[in-house]
């Protein structure tokens, strides 16, 4: 579905637009974006965390208090998804226009719920410095 100034995207829309820009760190992404990625990467490590533990529960490398962590699908769905996660998140601080380099504060404590409070806000309306809005479908 084509949105319209102002507008949201969709789920599907959303994950193709992350998958096409795999590493693309120029640009802007508004909020629906990114969140429906994040919807995604969780949906994806939940299913191959049960399918890890379904293929390789008894294949345990490490093992602490029963506990048994062999997790090659997760692992790779993770490494996977680390660099368009990486890409969308500075793809989304360039929408509020704020520099990409932010994404460092996040290896701090208190810098994840920043960015967290951060990534619920809206982005500029209109063009800034990092390119047009995405959400405006208007021609150009």
């Amino acid at each position: 579905m084509k949105t319209s100034y102002g507008q949201r995207l969709e789920f599907g829309e959303s994950i193709s637009s992350v998958l096409s820009k795999y590493a693309t760190f120029h640009g802007r992404a508004p909020r629906s974006e990114y969140w429906w990625w994040v919807l995604f990467t969780i949906l994806v490590q939940a299913a191959t965390g049960i399918l890890d533990a379904a293929l390789f529960d008894n294949y345990g490398l490490i093992a602490h208090h029963g506990a048994r962590g062999f997790t090659p699908l997760s692992s790779l769905a993770g490494l996977a998804m680390l660099l368009p996660s990486l890409a969308v998140g500075a793809r989304r601080f360039h929408d509020m226009g704020r520099s990409a380099w932010w994404l460092l504060i996040g290896l701090t404590g208190i810098g994840a719920f920043v960015i967290f409070f951060w990534f619920m806000a809206r982005g500029d309306e209109g063009p800034n410095r990092y390119g047009r809005d995405p959400l405006d479908r208007r021609p150009v």
